[in-house]
């Protein structure tokens, strides 16, 4: 099975100890998403994860009785799927319920109060991850809980365990995110040990009795805790409100939220309890949403030298969380991209998919190369039978070191890469698309035609190695179908687009996304060499680091790194035929801050289960810092919704 970044497990599920061989795999991401007291005393399950997982021989147990087992709708949940069953024995007003492994491995459980599961107790504010609120109808079994769930969420359930050590004190964090304060007065905990019983937080700290807006409280935990360990928070009903889970080797000097209160759980240099937390430790960490940051392994080889990140800043206005699996996997091998004019393994930026052949990932290192990657034991490694090592790239002169940031696949097959400088002179700005052909023999390519955009952009040229870097970053080709169905108004016409009009430009226009301010640059790249500017779209972002199109959302993406906080804006053309902003949406919270520069979605052929692959690219190789699993390592997978 494969571990997770810093050793934690999911939050919400229990561990007495290591998962037995015979629990299938990603069992953790199974979560009690709603549950029912009355009209059949039914429990929903659902599937937080991005693989299917296998319930079969699972078991329950309530607050009086020994595990048995339950007869699901199906012995299989898919990747964001739902099952349901009726417990073998009847759920009380005020009742627990336990879910195990057929090896009696607890995956999660839930407490509520009297008549708290009548209609029913769901998870609001997100399937699976949300907190425990008694919901207003009972019919969202096997469907997602957001129709049932109350428009205000209770203030309690604002109150998070926000970070817990396990090094001998055993300290206990909570944090109240909301706006007013809460009464904790009555409140409990328990840890994962199903005997135990909970126990108030008010003998451990007496003077914790409430959580202002905002404000911390501590107490140290009388239970023990101890290595593949978990906590449990019950308010004053006996419901579950947040609980968190850790493995061997997390919680020592502690596990914290990072982001503070409300991101996932790592494992710190430093305890900082009874404060915000300063999330400088390691570790994709796990709680208040599920997911894990899975894979890694291998240690870095000579001259693999990752890069920290740099520039972070804030997400756009109106950002939405991510839409796709929650879980994100460690894509390649440690230290994959070491060339000649790279031997410090890092800057891989620019990522695309094939249409027509989407087993093929396309990516484009800084330094003047390219890779075809295909996937192997569940990783993005170079196909051997095109370059095992890449291909270098050259200008249209066949020279130079092509500062190749962004790359696409246009409507011919060709691969379409994007530069900002000469890696060999790099004071000077080379703003530039370049056409390869894939099938071209050789280890090195030059391209057969190219288009320079430099004189467009007199702001890059100060003789400032850094003004020249702030060129092109990404490019997608978008096909002139889209453009005409959706009724896009030509700007130098302002009439409808009509690809007639420009008949060498062929079957689609290039959006190359701009570092220096975040917009995107229209043309078409026409066969004689010469190029149309059709003028700029804003994105709403501060900068763009890659552009695709996907077919699947109809849209144009343009993806910023850390630089904007982790985001990707999809663009649409509205009624007035202008291209526009039309949701930006966060990455998976368990994936490192880092200069994340390559983004791409598989098409909808690779559809499975209603999700479909998506990739990044870590242009410093850094993961979450040195000693992390995913130190070195450039290519994050996850997924999306179809």
């Amino acid at each position: 099975m494969a571990l997770t970044l810093s050793g934690l497990l999911v939050s919400g599920t229990v561990a007495a100890q290591p998962a037995a061989a015979a629990d299938p795999a990603d069992y953790q991401n199974v979560r009690i998403n709603e549950v029912t007291s009355s009209n059949g005393d039914t429990v929903e399950l659902y599937n937080t994860g991005s693989i299917a997982v296998s319930i079969s021989g699972w078991k329950m147990s309530d607050d009086s009785f020994s595990p048995q087992s339950f007869s699901p709708s199906s012995s299989t949940i898919p990747a964001g799927g739902f099952v349901t069953f009726n417990s073998p024995k009847g759920l009380g007003d005020a009742d627990k319920l336990v879910i195990y492994t057929a090896g009696d491995t607890v995956v999660d459980r839930v407490e509520w109060a009297a008549n708290a599961a009548k209609p029913a107790m769901a998870r609001c504010g997100g399937d699976g991850t949300g907190g425990w609120v008694t919901t207003t109808a009972a019919s969202t079994f096997g469907a997602s809980n957001a129709s049932g769930c109350p428009s205000s969420i209770p203030a309690g359930n604002r109150v998070r365990i926000n970070e817990v050590t396990s090094d001998g004190t055993d300290t206990v964090e909570l944090y109240n995110g909301g706006t007013s304060a809460v009464d904790i007065g009555a409140w409990k905990y328990v840890d994962n040990d199903t005997t135990h019983s909970p126990v108030s937080i008010s003998s451990s700290s007496p003077s914790a009795t409430s959580i202002p807006a905002g404000g911390y409280v501590t107490f140290d935990s009388t239970l023990g805790l101890g290595d593949n360990d978990s906590l449990f928070l019950l308010d004053s009903t006996g419901n579950t409100v947040d609980s968190v889970t850790w493995a061997t080797g997390g919680a020592k000097p502690s596990d914290e939220r990072c982001a503070n209160g409300s991101g996932w759980f790592r494992t710190s240099t430093t305890a900082t309890l009874g404060s915000a937390n300063s999330c400088s430790g390691s570790g994709g960490g796990t709680g208040g949403g599920g997911g894990q940051l899975l894979g890694g392994g291998g240690s870095l080889t000579s001259g693999c030298t990752p890069e920290a990140p740099s520039g972070t800043g804030s997400n756009p206005a109106g950002t939405s969380a991510w839409p796709g699996g929650l879980d994100v996997t460690i894509a390649d091998n440690v230290c994959a991209f070491t060339t000649s004019t790279g031997p410090e393994g890092r800057d891989l930026s620019g990522l695309a998919f094939d249409p027509s052949h989407p087993s093929v990932l396309w990516a484009a290192k800084n330094k003047s190369w390219l890779y075809k990657l295909v996937k192997s034991n569940g990783k993005w490694v170079p196909d051997p039978s095109w370059s095992a090592t890449g291909k270098q790239i050259r200008f249209a002169s066949g020279s130079g070191q092509p500062d190749s940031e962004g790359l696409t696949v246009g409507g011919n097959g060709h691969i379409y890469v994007t530069s900002e400088r000469d890696n060999a002179n790099n004071t000077v700005p080379k703003d530039t698309i370049m056409e390869f052909d894939p099938a071209a023999t050789g280890s090195t390519l030059t391209p057969i035609h190219q288009w320079d955009m430099t004189a467009q952009f007199p702001q890059f040229d100060t003789g400032s190695k850094d003004d020249a870097n702030l060129g092109f970053e990404g490019v997608g080709y978008v096909p002139d179908s889209w453009l005409t169905a959706n009724g896009w108004v030509d700007p130098l016409t302002g009439a409808a687009y009509n690809p007639a009009n420009y008949p060498l430009h062929g079957s689609g226009l290039f959006f190359a996304g701009l570092e220096w301010d975040g917009t995107l640059h229209v043309y078409g790249l026409n066969s004689d060499g010469t190029f149309t500017t059709f003028g700029t779209v804003a994105t709403g972002e501060a900068s763009v680091m890659d552009v695709m199109f996907d077919s699947g959302t109809q849209r144009i993406v343009a993806t910023c790194d850390n630089t904007c906080g982790e985001t990707h804006t999809f663009m649409k053309v509205d009624a007035n035929g202008a291209l526009v902003p039309d949701v930006t949406y966060t990455n998976p919270a368990v994936m490192p801050v880092d200069n994340l520069e390559g983004f791409a979605i598989a098409p909808m052929s690779t559809c499975v289960s209603g999700f479909r692959e998506v990739v990044w690219s870590d242009d410093g190789i850094y993961g979450f810092g040195p000693g992390s699993s995913s130190y070195g390592h450039a290519v994050y997978s996850g997924t999306f919704p179809c």
